[in-house]
């Protein structure tokens, strides 16, 4: 985190006084869009094909990814054809809306919109416009309903059900709004949101990550080895929360190394490592699998929803006629 991200989760600082200001015009400015598009000054775009948006009111990660993954999963056991679309934030690609497969790399795409179509092998498409994203879905696939992977805020895009995601560690910070604190809108907002889940934490409507066996970055096979310490390197929101994650399953971490969000590694970055083990997310890994080492391992996670969430989930799919009425 720079100086800026780290006054957001320690208190009131000198630095967050300055920053002020330009939280009340970045209020302003917000308020006044999304109240053009509640009055009808400013038209939303509304896809024939059910959206469901999982997203938050903070900056950085909070983890939408792995509830994304587990809601695609969720949705295919109830027999709907699902297609993930998102900003491709990281990603730099020469077209877009831009169709993810398996010849789509991270420098293309983002990473995350790569880890998810790996995941899910479901149609994935990203582009900062949404609707050319919906529009060319509806062209090659047969698509039941759509996840947007982040949109809260694109209020351009109409959607049918809406998933905030909270960190439970870190939850709002300081409570202030970019750049003074990490918010994007105000908590306010949560009361019109369909369903707040906690990543982590005991609130009723929650989600546990549960990590399984660690994967190699090269191969994805597992070890046979037992591997018992190693350097975690990670370009996350909250690395935190994957280191606790590593030592709780008894691995002894020799350093920890912190990049920014989305960061695009190279092999230099792991060059002080020599041959030790090093241990990343799987996130990290997509980015990472082209040069990887032998001896670099990933973690991957689920999404582990609390009876809550999906008794919840599912009545909202119904009222909303997605899933037909079973």
């Amino acid at each position: 985190m720079n100086k800026v991200e780290q006054s957001w989760y320690q208190g009131f600082s000198f630095l967050t006084l300055l920053l002020l200001p330009l939280a009340g015009l970045f209020w302003l400015i917000s308020t006044l869009r999304r109240l053009g598009y509640r009055l009808g000054f400013t038209k939303a775009y509304h896809s024939d094909v059910p959206v469901i948006v999982v997203g938050n009111i903070s900056v950085g990660g909070n983890g939408k990814t792995p509830f994304v993954i587990w809601l695609a999963q969720y949705l295919q056991q109830q027999g709907l054809n699902v297609a993930v679309i998102s900003r491709g934030y990281g990603g730099s690609a020469e077209e877009y809306p831009l169709i993810v497969d398996g010849s789509i790399s991270t420098k293309q795409a983002g990473d995350e919109p790569v880890l998810i179509q790996r995941r899910l092998g479901c149609p994935v498409v990203v582009g900062p416009d949404r609707k050319a994203n919906i529009t060319l879905l509806n062209a090659h696939y047969n698509v039941d309903v759509i996840i947007s992977d982040d949109g809260m805020q694109h209020y351009k895009m109409g959607r049918q059900i809406e998933c905030c995601i909270v960190d439970s560690q870190r939850r709002f910070g300081n409570g202030l709004l970019i750049p003074a604190g990490p918010l994007r809108e105000t908590q306010k907002r949560l009361n019109s949101v369909d369903l707040v889940i906690e990543n982590g934490g005991t609130n009723l409507f929650n989600y546990q990550l549960q990590p399984s066996a660690l994967l190699n970055v090269a191969t994805g096979k597992s070890t046979v080895n037992s591997i018992t310490h190693g350097h975690a390197v990670s370009a996350i929101g909250n690395p935190k929360r994957f280191e606790s994650t590593l030592q709780a399953t008894g691995i002894e971490l020799l350093s920890t190394a912190h990049f920014r969000d989305h960061y695009a590694y190279t092999l230099s970055d792991f060059e002080k490592y020599n041959d030790e083990f090093v241990f990343m997310t799987e996130k990290d890994a997509v980015k990472c699998r082209d040069f990887a080492k032998p001896n670099w391992y990933f973690l991957p996670v689920d999404a582990k929803p609390s009876d809550a969430v999906i008794n919840k989930l599912h009545l909202l799919l119904k009222e909303k006629g997605i899933l037909n009425g079973l």
